[in-house]
């Protein structure tokens, strides 16, 4: 059975994280309407939060904090402001600053779900009695007779946030509550909701920004923090064909703003296809050499109580992305994925993402991957 409201003997004493959009007002309101006892929480992630993005569902404002208080007041449920900033800046912020650093290409939201929401705030929550944290993702968890949890998709996979929870382990599972995983509406309906509750946040736009850049630009966010660095962009023989103001500020597949002096011998557009923080290079190249046919992994969280078993499976590489048919198995704590057709655009540093059928099956951060016959493999 799902349990994304579960209704139990008694009442459960529900954390509800609150970011000040139309999701996690709607979901506390669901949470509360089921019977359950909801305190809302919103989470300050920043020691200056004038510095990140206003005027979105974002997570880290004041005015964010502001309508989360509106909405906690119109649902009738006691609402309180964590300070959890200093936790953000280093599991987060500086960890996304580290692994560009390192030419690698990070997803901050996961990283947020993995070490903010369901640990720092579930470990606090569970320490202060509660029995689960709730929140507004598109994600369905799922009970099975012999107590067992599982991660779904949403049921609506235009709507499904499934891919950022993906590093959720078993005993986080265990106390998660996703009131909107089993919606089949549009999200437009998801507001009417809201109007008619009487949140105010039902109009709010959504963001799929960083929150902690505030104005969109991260390759400046990162030129700020890193410092420039010139270097060579070269062609797959080696040939330079422009410069860069630093590495950092490039990721795989990459086809806009390289500033290339003078165009590819075909004619055709270049991307990037490998970034080395070594020698501060980035090589370009013909679309087709971004082609991969295998890839390997590390640290693996799986969202049950064991590991995968070699076999098929699909994956998702990115938040957005669609699925693709693979073959993967555990090798000494090592996810090791053969492709069943050429993927594109695979970086180091993004979570593969493992699913059978709806149900996920865990995660993992790519470290290598390996090319098509046709060009090198990326490290």
């Amino acid at each position: 059975m799902t349990e994304n409201l579960p209704r139990t003997a008694r009442p459960l004493r529900v954390l509800a994280a609150m970011s000040g959009g139309v999701d996690s007002a709607v979901a506390a309101a669901r949470a509360a309407e089921a019977g359950h006892d909801v305190t809302g929480v919103h989470l300050a992630l920043s020691a200056n939060p004038q510095s990140f993005r206003t005027g979105a569902r974002g997570c880290c404002t004041i005015e964010d904090s502001h309508d989360a208080r509106r909405a906690a007041d119109v649902i009738g449920i006691p609402f309180y402001v964590w300070d959890l900033a200093e936790r953000f800046r280093e599991d987060v912020v500086e960890d996304f600053i580290s692994e560009y650093e390192a030419g690698r290409t990070p997803n901050p939201c996961l990283r947020c779900n993995e070490k903010i929401k369901f640990a720092a705030l579930l470990d606090k929550a569970l320490a202060l009695g509660f029995d689960a944290v709730c929140t507004g993702h598109y994600a369905t968890v799922v009970l099975n007779e012999d107590g067992s949890r599982e991660l779904h998709r949403a049921s609506d996979m235009a709507k499904d946030q499934s891919y950022v929870l993906g590093v959720l382990d078993e005993k986080q599972l265990a106390h998660a509550l996703f009131p909107l995983g089993d919606t089949l509406t549009t999200k437009e309906e998801i507001r009417a909701e809201a109007e008619r509750r009487g949140l105010a946040v039902a109009k709010k736009p959504d963001s799929h920004d960083i929150c902690f850049i505030a104005d969109g630009d991260t390759q400046g966010f990162l030129a700020k923090r890193l410092g420039k660095a010139e270097g060579d962009i070269v062609d797959e023989s080696g040939e330079k064909v422009g410069t860069h103001d630093g590495a950092f500020g490039f990721t795989i597949g990459q086809r806009k703003g390289l500033r290339i002096g003078h165009p590819a011998a075909d004619g055709k557009p270049r991307y990037v296809l490998d970034i080395s923080p070594v020698n501060n290079t980035v090589t370009v190249g013909p679309v087709e050499a971004l082609d991969v046919t295998a890839l390997t992994a590390i640290r693996p969280r799986w969202c049950g109580s064991t590991a995968a078993a070699p076999g098929t499976y699909t994956a998702q590489l990115r938040a957005h992305g669609g699925e693709t048919e693979v073959f993967a198995e555990l090798v000494e704590e090592e996810l090791r994925v053969r492709f069943s057709e050429p993927v594109r655009g695979v970086a180091p540093g993004q979570a593969i993402v493992l699913y059978d059928g709806t149900r996920v099956v865990g995660s993992a951060t790519i470290a290598t991957t390996t090319r098509a016959e046709t060009a090198p493999a990326a490290v």
